[in-house]
């Protein structure tokens, strides 16, 4: 179309023609939320691979200290150190990269709460592309990965070709542009928030990278070892306060142990054998008279140490007049659970006994029965008044722990590609818990992807537990890829809870 003859019109056109380039440019508060996302579901993913790789390196430490471990753990333990140092040193060098961007924006980092221009175009361009600052990280990242490969000639020939860093320029659709470089390609006319989502999906890159490697170093010596550095028996009674003639429980075994190294337990001067949950259990009656019953302990710790501990356990045999409570399960009450307690007013009959609790509410559900809901943790006092005769009965009151995510038999780590593949969902198990039978249920997660076939990161919030909703991405998984399951929502006792995420090296 021509441009009009008349002053006043061109005007009018000219201010259209540039108007309508400024809000080509305009970049959506809807954008820029999108990558904010995806730049907190990466920060959120390093976190978990940073713990999964020091759990690794912890795990080297004791096979450094085990005779049968040693000499493997120093050939491959300096290995790991390197690449972990390597790697702490391309994200700083990465971080320092997005502070320089972010202050250049207005950030102030005093402040970690200032704000800055985030949708910004000009920025990025600048300093990456412009000033040559994307050209000094595309060659660091090349640096790095030939350091990664070259801590072991066949580790590395492993890791060639399915490592997540990739330097390669990727092809711009509908560019009229030759010759475009690596930085122009990826942060040309960027916004600052997506600028600093590309800066951290490398960071993730590299922190896979390492982990990685990592845990193949340690494969080479060995299963991870996670040590525990605090033994306490487990000591309990179904009851301390008896009649005459009523029988007495007494459970007794270790906190922490294993298999293969079982502890041997004496209660009562008597030895116990041992179940399958590794605890020993004895029943007794006891007599017209109070006493006390000593339970001892032994067992070997991971230093090969033998240890003793004793306990006593002090019970109470009560006259014609004396009330008593006992938690029929556990001596704990817990938040979220139906804790039964049995009560008694001793030579009072049902009808004349009363029962309150300090801390929640108390159902009754049987004669002498009892249903306790404690609703805070700390301490609850149950109060029972029999024929106007009040005692008082201290109990510990906690919340039931966290579950622990799973995905077919693993919580985390490596896994072949076929393995996932194969898998429903995710669920939420709690592990050695006094109470059977509680259960959580996965109501929501946001699933992660990156590595090998997710040259782009690739997340996705996902109502429920199973993997239908995300199949397409599943189907797309080879080895290389990987894995994050974070934001793990789960309902059960207590209500709906957060529990940590979990992730996967698929190989």
């Amino acid at each position: 179309m021509a441009l009009p003859k008349e002053p006043r019109q061109k005007m009018i056109n000219l201010m259209y023609l540039v108007l309508t380039a400024l809000l080509a440019l305009n970049v959506s508060a809807e954008i820029i939320n999108a990558f904010k996302v995806v730049d907190n579901s990466l920060t959120t993913t390093n976190a978990v691979v940073n713990r999964a790789t020091e759990t690794i390196m912890e795990s080297f430490k004791l096979k450094m200290q085990d005779p049968t471990s040693k000499a493997k753990a120093e050939v491959w333990m300096p290995k790991a150190q390197t690449a972990v140092q390597l790697t702490k040193e391309m994200s700083d060098y990465i971080e320092q990269i997005k502070t320089k961007i972010k202050v250049a924006a207005g950030y102030n980092p005093n402040d970690p709460e200032s704000k800055f221009k985030e949708d910004n175009i000009d920025i990025a361009t600048r300093i990456m592309d412009k000033e040559g600052e994307g050209e000094k990280l595309r060659k660091k990242l090349d640096e790095y990965k030939a350091k990664m490969l070259a801590l072991d000639p066949e580790v590395g020939k492993m890791f060639a070709t399915n490592l997540p860093i990739n330097t390669e320029i990727p092809k711009l659709k509908n560019s009229k542009i030759g010759n475009v470089t690596w930085a122009y390609a990826y942060f040309h006319m960027t916004p600052t928030v997506a600028a600093l989502t590309m800066l951290s999906k490398f960071q993730n890159d590299v922190k896979t990278t390492e982990s990685r490697l990592v845990n193949e170093f340690h494969n080479r010596v060995g299963q991870v070892v996670v040590r525990f550095d605090a033994f306490e028996p487990i000591v309990g009674s179904n009851t301390t306060y008896l009649f005459p003639g009523q029988e007495m429980e007494i459970t007794a075994g270790l906190g922490a142990f294993s298999k293969q190294k079982l502890p041997t337990v004496s209660i009562a001067g008597a030895p116990v054998e041992l179940n399958e949950k590794g605890l020993a259990i004895k029943k007794f009656k006891v007599g017209s008279t109070s006493g006390s019953v000593k339970v001892v302990v032994n067992y070997t710790d991971q230093d090969g140490n033998p240890q003793t501990k004793e306990t006593e356990i002090n019970y109470t045999v009560g006259t014609a007049t004396g009330a008593f409570v006992s938690a029929e399960k556990v001596k704990v009450l817990y938040i979220g659970l139906d804790n039964e307690l049995a009560v008694s007013g001793g030579n009072v009959g049902d009808e004349k006994v009363s029962v309150s609790i300090n801390n929640g509410s108390l159902t009754k559900i049987g004669p002498g029965r009892y249903v306790a809901k404690p609703a805070s943790p700390g301490k609850a006092i149950v109060t029972v008044n029999a024929d106007g005769k009040p005692s008082s009965f201290e109990f510990r009151v906690k919340s039931v722990p966290d579950p622990v995510a799973m995905v077919g038999p693993s919580k985390g780590g490596r896994m072949q590609s076929n393995v996932f593949k194969a898998q429903q969902g995710v669920r939420a198990e709690l592990e050695n818990f006094v109470f059977e039978g509680v259960q959580y249920t996965v109501t929501g997660y946001v699933i992660y992807m990156t590595g090998a076939g997710f040259p782009d990161p690739q997340f996705r919030q996902v109502s429920g537990n199973t993997f239908s909703a995300v199949q397409d991405l599943i189907n797309k998984a080879k080895p290389g890829t990987t894995v994050t399951l974070d934001e793990v929502q789960v309902q059960g006792p207590g209500g709906r809870r957060r529990i940590p995420g979990i992730f996967f090296n698929l190989y």
